[in-house]
């Protein structure tokens, strides 16, 4: 019989634990941080308007707002799922972006030169790659979502709580699975390391 393999033990082991200690993390920390956000981003629509902010500030996600967008204004396009496409604009004076409608015409023109402007606090789109994203902590760009679109686009869609993702019991319970398969794993190559090799007693 060979010998018990006691580092390698030590190292599945540490890491075993590691993986249940991020379960338990995202399940019992993460996850009601996270409710208690999307508690607060309920409630944001029904609170006072505020000045859009030239910072971004995730806790006025959804808030009422508004801004006076100065000429001159350049647009710009972005995806918009099955609404097609959304015009954006960006304020000369302020940087504020400003989602002005949708539309499913690629090439849409629009004639907007600015002025007073009310909606509601969204994300901009996000040009980052999706792995730079996932390791990056910096803010994402606000955006004001027009609550009422420019002549030529539809209506851009209420703001939805809905559509912020909550992902943290998944992951924790993703955390506990790759946890119980690697002890499993090791395990099953502990008993096979330990068993005696067929013949070898002849």
């Amino acid at each position: 019989m060979k010998r018990f393999p006691v580092v390698p033990t030590i190292i599945v082991a540490l890491a075993v634990c590691g993986m249940i200690s991020l379960g338990i993390w995202q399940i019992s920390i993460r996850l009601p941080e996270k409710e208690a956000y999307l508690a607060q981003l309920a409630r944001n629509p029904d609170k006072p308007v505020v000045a859009f902010p030239l910072q971004p500030d995730d806790r006025l996600l959804f808030r009422r707002t508004r801004t006076d967008c100065r000429p001159p204004v350049s647009v710009t396009r972005a995806g918009a799922g099955n609404a097609g496409f959304r015009l954006i604009a960006t304020c000369a004076n302020s940087g504020v972006k400003v989602q002005l409608g949708t539309t499913r015409d690629p090439g849409k023109q629009v004639d907007w030169s600015g002025g007073p402007v009310s909606g509601w606090i969204s994300h901009a789109p996000d040009a980052r790659p999706l792995v730079a994203g996932l390791f990056s902590h910096a803010p994402q760009t606000m955006l004001l979502v027009a609550d009422r679109p420019v002549a030529g686009l539809a209506a851009n869609t209420q703001p939805d709580i809905g559509l912020v993702p909550n992902n943290h019991l998944a992951y924790g319970v993703q955390w506990f699975l790759f946890a119980a398969v690697a002890a499993i794993i090791y395990a099953v190559a502990l008993h096979r390391r330990r068993a005696p090799v067929a013949g070898s007693q002849a």
